[in-house]
């Protein structure tokens, strides 16, 4: 199942508190204070993996707490420091105060950490009370209590081209002939209710990360249909590929269509490089609808058929030469 949105609920460790001790040593007639510091509480860290895909691969667990500091020894010693936790996220996480909306950290790349809360100090044991003027002190301090935050994950999907259209463009299609990704595909709106990444190889060792994002439909982003819950991947895409059905009823207002909801977006989507796939060439004479579009449109169009492979080659290119 493919999440894009969690929430969880982390608490740094307590600190340790200092004690009271004084030296009991044969020979020693003044041994004086010998109270040990509290070890820190442990910290709670986020990092990405690469081999998480989205928040389903995390662990099915809400809250997290790290280890509090033991409280400190005799004979000066300081307790052990809790042990510290870190959470791994997929790449592509935005992180959140839940409650204020504050942005914590955008983890964007693979190994990206980021320190969220903060174990608390150790207490100070009797001895670093420890004055001219007072040799025995006979006090110590507590450990700082652990913080605790609410988080709320988002993800933005890493790819370097976007397949975008409205429903039954033929962008699954065009994404499982151009990679080896398998999204569903069938003949009726919303087929695909969660985006699909492929590889897409080119020659020379060549390669690009290819996102299939579910289709759009006109007031996406105000929220309409499927496509506005997945608007946000878009941003993160190099380059826009928009699928367009040449035997559609309408295809340059199709594509005018999501122009438009691109642009109410915003987030610079209309300033993206992009590239008009013209698709189903190999349904009959496309010759005119091609001209049509061409005159209306001021984008390179590269014609294609997702079913047969017409043009794919092509296409590649015209993505590659914009990622370049």
């Amino acid at each position: 199942m493919f999440k894009d949105e969690h929430v969880i609920c982390v608490r740094s460790g307590k600190g340790g508190d200092g004690i009271v001790a004084f030296r009991r040593e044969k020979y020693v007639p003044r041994g004086g204070p010998s109270g040990g510091n509290g070890g820190s509480g442990g910290s709670v860290y986020l990092r990405t993996s690469n081999q998480l895909t989205t928040f389903s691969d995390m662990p099915d667990q809400v809250h997290f707490r790290a280890e509090n500091g033991s409280p400190g020894g005799s004979a000066n010693k300081t307790g052990a420091q809790g042990d510290d936790i870190v959470i791994e996220v997929p790449v592509g996480t935005i992180v959140r105060l839940r409650e204020a909306g504050t942005l914590v950290r955008d983890l964007a790349n693979d190994g990206d950490q980021v320190l969220v809360v903060r174990g608390g100090a150790g207490g100070k044991g009797n001895n670093h009370f420890k004055t001219s003027t007072n040799q025995a002190p006979r006090k110590a301090s507590k450990g700082e209590d652990g913080i605790e935050i609410w988080l709320s994950f988002e993800l933005k999907l890493l790819a370097d081209a976007g397949l975008v259209g409205l429903p039954n463009a033929g962008k699954s299609t065009l994404l499982s002939r151009l990679s080896k990704a398998r999204p569903k595909i069938a003949d009726y709106p919303f087929t695909t209710l969660a985006p699909f990444l492929g590889i897409v190889a080119g020659s020379g060792y060549r390669s690009f990360v290819l996102a299939d994002l579910p289709g759009l439909i006109e007031g996406a982003s105000e929220g309409h249909g499927l496509g506005h819950q997945f608007l946000r991947h878009v941003e993160r895409t190099r380059v826009l590929v928009h699928v367009v059905d040449l035997f559609a009823e309408d295809p340059v207002g199709d594509y005018l269509r999501i122009r438009a909801e691109l642009e109410a977006y915003g987030a610079g989507l209309k300033d993206r490089p992009e590239v008009i796939a013209a698709n189903k060439t190999d349904l009959g004479d496309a010759d005119e609808r091609l001209k049509d579009l061409a005159a209306k449109v001021d984008t390179e169009i590269v014609p294609i058929s997702g079913v047969s492979g017409q043009g794919l080659p092509r296409l590649v290119e015209a993505i590659f030469s914009r990622l370049s």
